[in-house]
């Protein structure tokens, strides 16, 4: 089929070019306000970097083959190639290092005929910090990029992996993962058939439950009987909701059922869900993972990390429903006419001479002859307001249109 991009594959045409464009420069506006630099990672990795140790889904990944030993693979995410690159490149630095990430992600479509293989993400990575200031500080820079962007109707939907994992560890070893995936997928029926004890089961359903406003939530949570580390949690996301709560104005789920399907987040996990008139999506995700690093460094040093990353065709679908994104190219400024064949050097120095004064003019060149009503027929429907014909001895007419 070589008329048509392959399963998963999209061209972007000049218009959702120029969508995607201002909002990549407006999200990088918004982290560079922040103090945050941008990274470039490679595209192409080590298969055996990619998973994470574990963490993601080698089916997930594309891989390719080199000819060489180990498989490569196409990145799925960035925040695994940023751990490697700062572990391998970036030690001598001061820290936290405060980094920006944009571009595109591969995902395997598993069998799934259509769904998209390749996307763009635009995102952050705050690396060396730890603590409610630094998580605050991911949240409230998630906010900033939304309002920047003229996100209208979004919701954040907050989870802490660490105390999820703290309270699914009296499960049995053999049944803890099918329990932690029924409640990721939200599958209650499947929860209450596995075989689990009247405790369990009852705990079971209490952790899928665990979900709603806040302090209602908080106080189903000081029903379990938590050590000292689900304490110290509990502590420090109730601060952390308390530092969220004095600084901004949005609207919050506490959901201790939320679990990634990336698996190497060790604090605060959170989307992102914005509404539109027609549906729900998800524009965007992250949390914190304290432990990624270690298993990139010779000696399993680690630096812990908390982040986020912006699904950019997500974000243009929501933006377009709301009418706020361009809804066409940028028109040229001028339309170089030469007045026949002897006049196409001038007509090439002259356009030439207008990009050189001003850098930022768009200026196009008339390559066919036509008749003087086609020309400005052809820069009013281009939006182009100002025609220069030229003659062969270099002098100029301009002329303004009404566009």
């Amino acid at each position: 089929m070589l008329h048509q991009a392959p399963a998963g594959a999209r061209d972007w045409l000049p218009v959702e070019v120029t969508q995607k464009r201002w909002l990549s420069q407006n999200l990088e506006a918004v982290f560079s306000q922040w103090g945050y630099q941008q990274i470039i990672t490679s595209t192409l990795e080590w298969v055996e970097m990619l998973t994470a140790g574990g963490a993601i889904e080698p089916s997930t990944v594309i891989q390719l083959q080199d000819g060489s030993d180990e498989p490569l693979g196409l990145r799925p995410e960035f925040t695994a190639s940023i751990a490697r690159a700062v572990v391998t490149r970036m030690e001598r630095t001061a820290y936290p290092q405060r980094l920006f990430y944009n571009g595109n992600v591969f995902r395997s479509s598993q069998g799934h005929h259509g769904e998209q293989v390749e996307s763009y993400q635009a995102g952050v990575e705050l690396i060396g910090a730890r603590g409610v200031l630094a998580d605050s500080e991911i949240i409230l820079l998630l906010r900033d990029c939304l309002e920047q962007v003229g996100i209208e109707q979004w919701h954040l939907v907050l989870g802490e992996a660490g105390l999820t994992r703290s309270l699914l560890e009296p499960f049995p070893e053999q049944v803890r993962s099918d329990v932690r995936y029924c409640i990721a997928n939200l599958d209650r029926v499947g929860l209450e058939k596995l075989p689990l004890t009247e405790e369990l089961r009852e705990r079971a359903l209490l952790l899928f439950d665990l979900r709603g406003n806040p302090e209602t939530v908080l106080e189903k949570v000081s029903q379990f009987d938590l050590d000292e580390t689900g304490k110290t949690i509990v502590t420090k996301l109730r601060s952390l909701l308390e530092l969220l709560t004095e600084t901004a104005s949005f609207s919050l789920t506490l959901d201790l059922s939320l679990l990634q399907t990336i698996d190497y987040y060790t604090g605060i996990v959170f989307k992102v869900v914005a509404q539109t008139e027609r549906e729900t999506c998800i524009i965007g995700q992250g949390g914190r993972y304290d432990q990624l690093l270690g298993l990139y460094h010779p000696q399993k040093e680690t630096r812990p990390g908390v982040g986020f990353a912006l699904n950019l065709e997500a974000l243009q679908t929501c933006l377009l429903r709301q009418k706020k994104l361009p809804e066409t190219t940028p028109a040229s400024d001028w339309l170089v006419i030469p007045e026949n064949t002897k006049a196409q050097v001038s007509a090439l120095n002259y356009a030439q001479k207008l990009r050189k004064e001003d850098p930022s003019l768009r200026v196009e060149l008339a390559l066919a002859e036509g008749a003087v009503d086609n020309m400005r027929n052809y820069a009013q429907k281009k939006g182009i307001n100002r025609i220069a014909w030229l003659k062969a001895d270099g002098s100029a007419t301009v002329e303004e249109l009404e566009t």
